[in-house]
C-alpha cells in the first residue's frame, strides 16, 4: 500500500539520485547475481539485503554509479563488468532516494572483495530461485508504527524486501516474458518444419 503518510516529509521532487547494480555471472549451470547484507555502520537501511549500489555522483552516468558502486562495496573491477541495460527508477520515501536499477554480466564468476565498512556479507542467487513462485512470500510486519502486509523474497532464510525486493520483481517479470517469448517462437519455429 502507499507509504506517503508515513513519510510526509520526503517528496519525488527533492529525490537524490542513486543507482543500483543487478551483476549477472554463470555459475552451477545458472545465472546468478549478487546480494549484499549492509552492516550497521551504514547511514540507510542497516543490517537489510540489498543490491549493490549507492548515492550518485557529479559527473557520472548513473549506470557508471551502480558499476562503481559495485566495484567499491564488493570488488568486482569497472572494466570485468559488461553493461546490458536499465529497469525502471524506484522512488523509496522513507530515505528520500530515486533508486535506478541497472543490468550488467561478467562471462564468469567474479573474484570479489567486500568492503567491510558497508557489507557484513555476500552472497549471491540463481536466477532459478528468483523466478520460484515458492520464494515470494507475505508477512505481516509493524514499521514505523504502523501495521503492513509485506511482500519478501525468501532466499535460503535471507529477507529481501523493500526497494531491493521490488526492483527484483521487475526483473523477474522481464525474465518471465523473455522465457514466454522464447517459448512461443520456438513453438512457431518448430510448426513451420
Amino acid at each position: 500500500p502507499p507509504r506517503s503518510t508515513l513519510f510526509p516529509y520526503t517528496t519525488l521532487f527533492r529525490s537524490i539520485p542513486a543507482a543500483v547494480l543487478i551483476l549477472l555471472f554463470p555459475y552451477n549451470n545458472d545465472i546468478h547475481f549478487f546480494l549484499t547484507e549492509r552492516t550497521n555502520e551504514v547511514e540507510h537501511h542497516k543490517g537489510q539485503i540489498s543490491l549493490p549500489g549507492g548515492a550518485w555522483e557529479e559527473g557520472e552516468k548513473l549506470h557508471e554509479t551502480a558499476i562503481r558502486e559495485t566495484e567499491e562495496e564488493i570488488g568486482v573491477p569497472k572494466q570485468a563488468v559488461n553493461y546490458i541495460g536499465s529497469l525502471t527508477p524506484y522512488f523509496t520515501a522513507a530515505t528520500g532516494f530515486m533508486i535506478h536499477p541497472f543490468l550488467g554480466w561478467t562471462q564468469e564468476k567474479p573474484e570479489t572483495n567486500i568492503h567491510d565498512m558497508e557489507v557484513n556479507s555476500l552472497f549471491h542467487v540463481p536466477i532459478s530461485a528468483l523466478i520460484d513462485e515458492k520464494t515470494l512470500m507475505i508477512e505481516d510486519w509493524t514499521i514505523s508504527g504502523y501495521d503492513a502486509k509485506v511482500p519478501f523474497y525468501n532466499f535460503s532464510g535471507r529477507k529481501v524486501w523493500g526497494a531491493t525486493a521490488a526492483i527484483l520483481s521487475e526483473f523477474k517479470f522481464i525474465l518471465k516474458e523473455a522465457r514466454s517469448e522464447e517459448r512461443r517462437v520456438g513453438k512457431e519455429c518448430r510448426s513451420r518444419w
